[in-house]
């Protein structure tokens, strides 16, 4: 008890994030279901500022052989009058047993992203691989390992100085969740994405989320983003950092 108080405290402050991060089962809740998250922050005086987020996603899962799911999500934001935030993201992913065993499946996956202050008019991505459920314990938690392969193409907003891109990249990831109630799910997850012609140029992605049932159907969610880009486009960063607080509907 004394280390979840200890954790809490720790991902109030530092660890928020917009997409769930937490890898989806086949069998894990049969049939069509989906979830509404939403944020708002609002500054008014000394400093004026608004930001808002939202997302959707929507779950279809056969039960036995295969889950498919898609999210999109949009987030805006302003402070003292002038804009600072303004992206949008998509995903959609089919995932399906292998040999007839639902800890080892593959994956096919799209996703479509825009990101006007990170200088990103359009990325699209296509890919596919497996991963494998290598623990699975009512208890201590689920654990995942990925491996996967995608192509991406990179549309950027100032072509003079960010040329489009064309890349195939590797994709691996750890992930794992446990509840420590019912009322109560941790999920953490770690990608590696270098080029496969160049490991130096890669990108790497760090989550943490914490999910807390306020009422029936609702949701708390604290969670982080961490996010290394070693080769970013020009006038871009290559860390990026992210946390909030938002509200989950599950329906």
């Amino acid at each position: 008890m004394k280390f979840f108080i200890f954790l809490v405290l720790i991902t109030t402050h530092t660890l928020y994030a917009l997409v769930a991060i937490a890898p989806v089962d086949i069998g894990a809740k049969e049939g069509l279901s989906g979830k509404v998250e939403a944020g708002f922050e609002t500054k008014r005086g000394n400093t004026d500022k608004d930001n808002y987020q939202a997302s959707l996603r929507l779950l279809y899962d056969e039960g036995q052989e295969y889950v498919a799911w898609g999210e999109i999500s949009l987030e805006y934001g302003q402070s003292n009058a002038r804009k600072d935030t303004n992206k949008a993201f998509s995903h959609a992913r089919y995932i399906h047993a292998l040999l007839d065993r639902k800890d080892l499946v593959y994956e096919l996956f799209t996703q479509l992203e825009s990101d006007e202050f990170r200088k990103i008019h359009s990325r699209l991505l296509l890919g596919a691989g497996i991963r494998y459920r290598f623990f699975n314990n009512t208890t201590k938690g689920k654990g995942y390992f990925g491996l996967s392969a995608f192509h991406e193409y990179i549309d950027y907003t100032n072509s003079n100085l960010n040329p489009l891109e064309n890349n195939q990249r590797l994709n691996s990831y750890i992930a794992y969740s446990v509840n420590f109630s019912q009322s109560s799910k941790f999920s953490a997850s770690i990608y590696y994405q270098p080029k496969v012609h160049d490991f130096k140029d890669y990108i790497q992605t760090n989550s943490i989320e914490l999910n807390f049932k306020i009422y029936k159907q609702l949701l708390l969610k604290l969670s982080t983003i961490y996010n290394i880009d070693t080769k970013p486009p020009s006038g871009v960063k290559e860390v990026d950092f992210t946390q909030r607080v938002t509200f989950i509907y599950d329906f």
